[in-house]
């Protein structure tokens, strides 16, 4: 599954999935383009490839803040051919949909899937010019079995599926493939700051019994970034242990 001569922009690169879908990604010789609005990880990150010999380039930004990304997206499409796109950042705003905040539910939509329609929007057009692309999206298993307390968080990542699968109507033609990925328990900075009363659960009911690594999530997201991966395109892959099933 070789990413050679191929740039990857991954959001959300400073940990979890999108560190591990840069690290990644660069062993398969892909150039990379990572984000993230972090400014203490994402510079190790960066860091930590190049002294393995990746090509990197990053920048911090906040992606929910539009005229920024726009300007930063066009600056780096005239120096850069962008053939793979992660739609990976993201972040949560618990509650129950009687108490959450409008502006928390509307932060998280803003992350999880309106940043992800921008960055396609901006970039589509070029991969279809180019007849090949692949986007790959982050969404989770809430986003298809729902989660008590998680409205916000579970409704954006099912939109996201929504979103795949209508990118994917748009740009197959063209040679473009758009999928997702549906990580379940994953061993990322939010998951291991959950009480163990509520994340023990969830691992004793998955089928493996155990968390998962960002790692292999990150090399589902790799092989539909690839060109084994051709024939696949509007679907999603449950990277889940069996959760959720």
């Amino acid at each position: 599954m070789s990413l050679k001569d191929k740039t990857a922009l991954i959001t959300g690169a400073g940990q979890g999935i999108g560190r591990a879908c840069a690290e990644v990604f660069g062993e398969r010789g892909a150039r990379l383009i990572l984000l993230d609005k972090n400014r203490r990880t994402l510079p190790h990150v960066a860091r930590d490839l190049k002294a393995k010999g990746v090509d990197v380039v990053f920048r911090i930004i906040d992606l929910t803040r539009t005229r920024p990304l726009v300007k930063m997206v066009e600056e780096l499409l005239a120096d850069h051919r962008i053939d793979i796109l992660v739609n990976n950042a993201g972040f949560d705003r618990p509650g129950i949909t009687a108490k959450i905040d409008k502006t928390d539910y509307n932060a998280v939509l803003s992350i999880h899937l309106g940043v992800p329609f921008l960055l396609s929007k901006l970039l589509l057009p070029q991969m279809r010019a180019n007849g090949w692309g692949r986007i790959v999206n982050v969404s989770s298993i809430y986003g298809l079995m729902g989660a008590k307390g998680e409205v916000a968080y579970a409704a954006a990542k099912a939109g996201v599926l929504g979103l795949t699968k209508t990118l994917a109507r748009e740009g197959g033609r063209n040679g473009v493939t758009i999928n997702a990925v549906v990580p379940g328990m994953i061993r990322t900075p939010p998951i291991m700051r959950m009480p163990d009363k509520y994340r023990e659960p969830i691992i004793v009911e998955s089928m493996l019994g155990r968390i998962g690594e960002p790692e292999e999530v990150a090399r589902v997201v790799a092989f539909l970034a690839s060109n084994d991966a051709s024939y696949i395109t509007g679907t999603e892959i449950k990277v889940s242990g069996g959760w959720g099933v």
